[in-house]
């Protein structure tokens, strides 16, 4: 490797908060025994309030952001992993108290890391990235768990809240694959894009962004919920009996005001989502399936692969509420 590359840092000192793109010497990363030139990452809801302020997960200053990425092995103190290793690393709070992948190497513990399947390549792993990783989780939840390890009825009809984000794009596109009937609900004017990922309904999100009732008509065997909120509260209460509902985000709040009802009368189950600490033996599992169930080709139309200068202008877009699909970060661009 060089002896110089680019990263962004963040840092701050008093009540200054700063981010710039600066060239660093590999002697600048701290964490990890293993050496990856990084070649995507990707900007998620996280990495955006990051590199707004902190978002009071970053721990130390200076500190390189970007929760996930791709690359492939150039050093390796792991005898995990070897040199010409292609990986992938999502979760484990890397980009928050660890330095992430907002930079053309990085260093960080084999432990976080899995080999990236063979029938995906580096683009491909960050088109889907963490964003993929919960998607999945969620859609394994909603329909698997109740069929297979509850024993439950066929599900059929699902809801996505978020349906235009990153986790939400994929949630819809995986769950279809799988043979539901998806409503897609969103804030944006892209039907034909939501329809092209599968989406059979599309609903519009503010009309369940109010308070409540205990209990509503059931419509849906299950959901994703990205956003949380009002939102969630109102998807509760429309869950046919023994519905499960994966909860994964709170991009509309981080409060539920709901009742005991749903879970009492209906058995519907809130599932709470965790990509941050998934084993490596469930990651690998679910690389695999997730390479299965996805269209790149299709996905790609929904990509906006940019550089780090870039992404100092689109993440309060993100913040802002008006972007859509995903974002690839090339740090070689």
């Amino acid at each position: 490797m060089s002896d110089h590359f680019k990263a962004l840092i963040v840092n701050q000192e008093g009540e200054n908060f700063s981010r710039e793109i600066k060239s660093v010497e590999k002697s600048f990363l701290k964490h990890g025994d293993v050496l990856v030139k990084v070649d995507y990452s990707t900007l998620n809801f996280k990495d955006a309030l990051i590199l707004k302020n902190g978002a009071r997960l970053v721990k130390e200053f200076p500190h390189i952001p970007g929760i996930d990425f791709s690359g492939t092995v150039v050093e390796s103190e792991s005898d995990k992993f070897k040199e010409g290793d292609e990986i992938i690393q999502t979760g484990w709070r890397v980009g928050e108290i660890y330095f992430g992948g907002y930079s053309q190497f990085a260093k960080v513990n084999s432990n976080f890391l899995v080999k990236k399947p063979k029938n995906i390549n580096s683009r491909q792993a960050m088109m889907l990235g963490t964003a993929g990783m919960t998607a999945i989780q969620c859609a394994f939840t909603t329909k698997q768990t109740r069929e297979v390890l509850l024993l439950g009825e066929k599900v059929n009809d699902v809801i996505v809240t978020g349906a235009s984000g990153g986790v939400g794009s994929i949630a819809v596109m995986i769950l279809s694959k799988m043979g539901c009937n998806v409503t897609a609900a969103t804030t944006k004017p892209n039907e034909d894009y939501l329809k092209s990922l599968g989406a059979k309904n599309i609903i519009k999100s503010g009309d369940l962004d109010k308070e409540a009732r205990p209990l509503d008509k059931g419509m849906y065997d299950g959901a994703v919920d990205t956003v949380g909120g009002n939102i969630l509260a109102n998807i509760l209460t429309h869950i046919k009996p023994n519905g499960i509902v994966a909860a994964c985000g709170n991009a509309s709040s981080i409060k539920l005001n709901t009742t005991v009802m749903p879970f009492i009368i209906r058995g519907v189950k809130l599932w709470g989502i965790d990509s941050v600490s998934v084993s490596i033996k469930r990651r690998e599992f679910l690389w695999d399936e997730v390479s299965k169930l996805v269209d790149f080709e299709l996905l790609d139309k929904s990509i906006k692969e940019i550089g780090l200068e870039e992404l100092l202008v689109e993440y309060p877009k993100m913040l802002e509420g008006k972007t859509s699909g995903r974002y690839i970060i090339n740090v070689n661009k």
